[in-house]
């Protein structure tokens, strides 16, 4: 359990961030989970993550969005597709507003885990 202050495992993450935010967020962390179940789950530079030897995709939440962050090749393989959203290297933002787009999360999290089991891919 985290303690008052940081959290320190995803589950504190997720409590410690707005009612709207936390209900995207477990979309999120379990479309994120079916896409890769063999990867651990815990914090990288304060926010959730998936590794599988390195790391698969970090996301987190925001006032206004939820974003995602599956690594530059990612966001630039699905950029057609991601037109409607706000995008920078390696972040996607999906506003908190609107429904996740989960059938293309999960497309792009699918991309991200082939590009690091199948070509070694690294992070960033």
């Amino acid at each position: 359990m985290d303690k008052p202050g940081k959290p320190t495992a995803v589950d504190g993450y997720i409590a410690a961030a707005s009612k709207e935010a936390q209900a995207r967020l477990r979309e999120m962390r379990q479309c994120l989970r079916e896409a890769a179940p063999g990867a651990e789950e815990g914090l990288k530079w304060g926010k959730p993550a998936f590794t599988l030897g390195t790391v698969l995709f970090v996301y987190s939440a925001h006032r206004q969005h939820i974003s995602l962050h599956p690594a530059p090749e990612a966001v630039e393989h699905f950029a057609a597709e991601l037109e409607r959203y706000q995008t920078s290297g390696n972040t996607i933002q999906f506003p908190l507003a609107q429904p996740l787009p989960l059938a293309l999360i999960r497309r792009i999290a699918d991309f991200r885990v082939r590009a690091v089991v199948e070509d070694g891919a690294g992070w960033k």
